[in-house]
């Protein structure tokens, strides 16, 4: 049975399953002869990171409609596994359910998330990289239960572990080779079988904190797929789908179900997997798609739970094959009944909470966004917000550590402040992660080539106020393995505090524990000497907003370019 609205996942899908499945029956007595397919609905979700309660400003619309908040989003699964009538629906997840979470979850080790994904009938996640943020220790609790080993239960109750299974296939312990968790599940729907393989991104290290991937490796994402999908078969199953915390981009003109230009590291990955593999829920990169990659069908439902992607698969009861594979991602809108359960667990932890989170902290005198702005074409350039925090840490060091410059990774910043008074809520949300800021040396050398690695990371690095520096279009990109030798970066323009930088001279530069570890692949910072480990970010940020009030946006005019300041 079909559901009403459902569209093929790409033009000419019908035509790939009948060329790999076989031909279709040549006449009515033959095709009444064979048995009907089976049926099954997959209901699936990425990147929800927490959010408990509908989210805010843009993160809270999609496709024009105001969307997400867990109350909603449980009331649409259960309307969309009713309307699948006599259909078998598992409800899955393609990562990072935790991590970088709103304070509601944040501040109970997001056991508050794990609570609300379980009651909302999820059945399976692939892990993500937030996963690993608080370390493998940690995600093993958040799977298994018990309380935490600092903070306990936190809110008087016993924590008992996810009502779902995270898989978890290409994270491997490095003593031992064998992984971290279950790299796969095996779901039986009359009959047949369905085989679930989750993974996240193989590049996990460069983006997590090392204390969070330490004992770990990770795998390539295709050749780890395919590995399992070869032992599922010869465990009978031939249906699979694989949960991958990897994804894509399409082009701006692409809507909710489309599929425009298609680009990003989920485009290779899905071309090297084998064909056995059906389908690929993905994630990570927060974008909505609805793909046909080299015969398979690729969705992703955006972030914070303000869609729902639901997958109708046709599987032949005798060969166990998916015959047919399509979706729609759903709108999680706001018009419908929030659910009770759900509204009781938000009302339990709001109250074991208590007055902290609406603790007002500071005030903005206009909305302050981490939007980057365009440099020469793409947005490599500054962040309002993010020249904010980066002011914030170098309040928090210069004095203490003698720092004189401060930057800011744009992952970190993640959410927007709106003008008028700021609460601790709406501070920590903006700054989730607490990772302790870390003052080290640097000589001149190193600073420039500190900067041109981010044109070869493709991000940018928020400076403070202190930073100036000129970038030439025209120059020359490094490489991974010597970043240095990039030229984008005009040599003699980079001042700090108004005064250009010796290159044989040292300087203290302020950073997160993150970045001093190397994240977001900047290697160069790994060369700083005498670090000195400071207060939390989210602190700094706290005592700044507080200190500064009424605070603006700061100038967009750290970085310049060449176009700006025309040769000498």
């Amino acid at each position: 049975m079909s559901i009403p609205g459902l569209r093929r996942a790409a033009v000419g899908l019908t035509a790939f399953a009948v060329a790999a499945f076989g031909a279709v029956a040549t006449s009515p007595e033959q095709a009444d002869a064979r048995p009907k397919p089976v049926d099954v609905s997959l209901l699936a979700l990425n990147d929800f990171h927490g959010n408990l309660e509908p989210p805010s400003g843009s993160s809270g619309t999609i496709a024009g409609q105001t969307a997400g908040g867990v109350e909603f989003l449980a009331t649409h699964l259960a309307e969309l596994r009713a309307a699948a009538k006599k259909k078998n629906t598992i409800t899955v997840a393609a990562g990072d359910l935790i991590g970088a979470s709103p304070l509601l979850s944040a501040a109970f080790h997001d056991e508050p998330t794990i609570e609300a994904l379980s009651m909302a009938g999820l059945d399976y996640a692939s892990v993500g990289n937030h996963e690993f943020d608080e370390g493998a220790a940690e995600l093993l609790r958040i799977q298994n239960g018990g309380c935490h080993p600092v903070d306990g239960c936190a809110d008087g109750t016993p924590y008992r572990g996810a009502g779902f299974q995270y898989l978890s296939a290409n994270a491997f312990k490095t003593a031992t080779g064998k992984p971290l968790m279950a790299p796969y599940a095996i779901h039986k729907v009359q009959g047949v079988k369905v085989g679930f393989i989750g993974m996240t991104l193989e590049n996990t290290p460069e983006i997590v904190s090392q204390q969070g991937v330490a004992g770990l490796s990770f795998a390539d994402e295709a050749d780890t797929a395919n590995r399992y999908a070869r032992e599922l078969r010869r465990q009978g199953v031939q249906a699979i789908v694989v949960l991958l915390h990897e994804g894509g981009t399409q082009a701006a003109t692409g809507g909710i179900n489309d599929c425009v230009g298609m680009t990003g590291p989920i485009v290779d990955i899905t071309n090297r997997m084998d064909p056995s593999i059906d389908v690929v829920v993905s994630g990570h990169t927060h974008q909505a798609y609805n793909c046909d990659i080299n015969g398979k069908l690729v969705t992703s439902a955006s972030s914070f739970g303000r869609l729902i992607t639901n997958i109708d698969l046709k599987i032949d009861r005798r060969s166990g094959d998916i015959i047919s594979a399509a979706a729609e991602n759903v709108v999680v809108t706001r018009d419908v009944a929030k659910d009770p359960k759900q509204t009781a667990l938000i009302d339990r932890y709001k109250t074991v909470l208590g007055p902290v989170a609406d603790r007002q902290v500071g005030e903005t005198s206009q909305a302050i966004t981490r939007s980057q702005e365009t440099l020469f074409g793409t947005s490599l350039g500054e962040s309002p917000l993010g020249n904010l925090i980066a002011d914030a840490q170098l309040a928090a060091t210069d004095d203490e550590q003698g720092a004189v410059a401060a930057f800011m990774n744009p992952g970190g910043v993640r959410a927007d402040l709106d003008a008028g008074p700021v609460t601790y809520e709406e501070a920590f949300t903006v700054q989730p992660f607490a990772n302790n800021l870390v003052t080290l040396d640097l000589t001149g050398a190193q600073l420039y080539c500190v900067l041109e690695q981010q044109f070869v990371t493709g991000r940018t690095l928020y400076p403070s106020a202190t930073v100036g520096y000129v970038v030439d279009p025209a120059g020359t990109t490094g490489t991974v393995a010597d970043p240095c030798a990039g030229t984008r970066v005009v040599r003699g323009s980079l001042t700090l505090g108004g005064t250009t930088v010796d290159t044989a001279a040292t300087y203290r530069v302020t950073v997160n524990n993150f970045l001093a570890g190397g994240g977001d692949g900047f290697s160069a910072l790994t060369a700083g000497t005498n670090l000195v480990t400071g207060q939390i970010d989210l602190d700094a940020f706290v005592a700044y907003l507080t200190a500064q009030s009424p605070v603006s946006a700061p100038a967009l005019d750290r970085i310049r370019t060449t176009a700006e300041v025309p040769a000498a």
